[in-house]
């Protein structure tokens, strides 16, 4: 429960601060989509059920399971400590997003 205490809660942020454009918006978009989507086909080829990143993570299942289903959105340290739990690294992962980017 120790990672709980990274969350702030919306009701404490003033009203002003949270109309920024780009808060809320990013997990709805198809580059947001080809993110998950390539979390979770790493995953799948490492042979690793969501429970086993879960526990490499130090996180419950349903972390995995709310990014993946892009339900949550994942900051740089996360992405970075997700992908040392897939066994790749970060500019490993971005070079496959941008190669996949490039074939769309």
């Amino acid at each position: 429960m120790r990672w709980l205490a990274h969350y702030i809660l919306l009701s404490d942020i003033p009203a002003r601060d949270r109309l920024l454009p780009w808060v809320g918006r990013t997990i709805y978009t198809a580059e947001h989509r080809k993110v998950v989507a390539l979390l979770r086909a790493i995953r799948q080829e490492a042979g690793l059920r969501q429970v086993d990143v879960a526990e490499r993570l130090g996180r419950p299942q349903s972390f995995v399971s709310k990014y993946e289903s892009g339900q949550r959105r994942l900051d740089l340290v996360e992405l970075r400590a997700i992908c040392q739990a897939l066994g790749t690294s970060l500019p490993r992962f971005v070079r496959r997003l941008q190669g996949q980017r490039r074939r769309d």
